[in-house]
């Protein structure tokens, strides 16, 4: 058996964590010898009572291997631990990183220069439209855009990231196969296709559930440089994953919101407790690291007038696009219609030419031409 597979194993076996595990390889020098080692052995390890040492010591009898190994194959999934280059540097500092992560795509050692964004799956109009230009705007200057996949933010933070042609990683609170939500399957293979990875800590049968999602928040908050809070009620997981980003070290910026609105409290009530209040990704630029010229876009996105509409900056997806709008707002449906492209070129297109000051976003969602 490899190193690796011995902490598979680990990683399967019920009820020990990330933590627990850490402690035995230390006691134990690798996996393999946590494995093999006898219950009084295991015992005498800080936290490990009888019952963790018996089932350790009965490993096979709790976990299929072999048939986790062939899911793996069969899916076309990679393990990423701690020995490969593209491992998060960031998780050596955190006392309970993940063991292992499943990997759907790839993910590259850039990926450590990450913005983390997260708010509420309710999202306003308001939240989606600053989610989407914010991660645009990031990964244009070479972040990678870490979020949750879940609905509202985290859909649009991909989508952002995913429309500047840019890299973001979608960390779940489910196993990779029992992806959720659902309708984020045609998100996802567009993540995994060459643009990132959908990862994983969880075996890949594991249904999302109250204790796993607050699990992948920490792996969110610990994976990132920095983390963006955009829209989220007082009482969030976004609050929780802002909070571990701050014991993490991390630094924390939010989107101001108005003082009515309930969806903006969380946001507002961090930003009174120090969190940074940002108006434009510029600003989180100016904050962060600034990041090696190797990992930057080409060309930096700045203000600028709207664009004539045969301007070269446009791409031959976005000309179509453009060519359908007009002063009266047309839906989504009606624009992929129009264009003949694919749903997602159509929606990718359409952040294009908002970012280009071309094309504006009503609540519905509705679509119109800006210039």
């Amino acid at each position: 058996m490899t190193p690796q597979e011995s902490l598979l194993a680990l990683n399967l076996l019920p009820g020990l964590g990330p933590v627990r595990i850490r402690r035995l390889i230390k006691r134990f020098d690798d996996p393999a010898g946590i494995l093999s080692a006898r219950e009084d052995r295991l015992i005498a390890v800080e936290g490990i009572g009888p019952k963790a040492a018996r089932i350790i010591a009965n490993w096979e009898d709790h976990v299929d291997l072999q048939g986790e190994l062939s899911s793996i194959r069969d899916r076309g999934l990679s393990l990423l631990t701690s020995e490969s280059p593209a491992w998060p540097r960031a998780f050596e500092h955190l006392p309970d990183a993940p063991l292992l992560l499943y990997v759907w795509g790839h993910v590259e050692e850039r990926d450590g220069h990450a913005l983390a964004v997260v708010g509420s799956r309710k999202a306003t109009h308001y939240g989606r439209d600053c989610t989407r230009r914010f991660s645009f705007q990031l990964a244009h200057a070479g972040f990678t855009i870490i979020s949750g996949l879940a609905r509202g933010i985290d859909t649009a933070a991909h989508e952002g990231a995913l429309a500047a042609e840019g890299r973001t990683i979608a960390v779940l609170g489910s196993g990779l196969g029992q992806l959720y939500p659902p309708e984020n399957m045609t998100l996802a293979e567009r993540i995994a296709d060459g643009h990132g990875a959908v990862v994983s800590e969880f075996p890949i049968e594991t249904r999302p559930s109250t204790k796993t999602f607050p699990q992948r928040n920490r792996i969110v908050a610990g994976w990132c440089e920095g983390l963006l809070v955009v829209e989220c009620p007082a009482r969030s997981g976004a609050i929780i994953t802002a909070n571990l980003a701050g014991e993490y070290g991390k630094q924390v910026f939010a989107i101001p919101g108005a003082i009515d609105r309930p969806s903006s409290e969380g946001c507002n009530e961090l930003i009174r407790a120090g969190a940074i209040l940002v108006t434009d990704g510029s600003q989180i630029l100016e904050d962060l690291s600034q990041l090696p010229p190797e990992a930057r876009s080409p060309a930096p996105l700045h203000d600028h007038a709207p664009l004539p509409r045969n301007h070269p900056s446009l791409s031959e997806d976005e000309s179509a696009v453009y060519a359908q709008l007009r002063d009266d707002q047309l839906s989504m449906d009606q624009l992929i219609e129009a264009s003949g492209l694919p749903p997602s070129t159509v929606a990718a297109s359409l952040l294009r030419l908002e970012m280009k000051n071309l094309s504006r976003q009503l609540p519905g969602p509705y679509f119109v031409r800006s210039a």
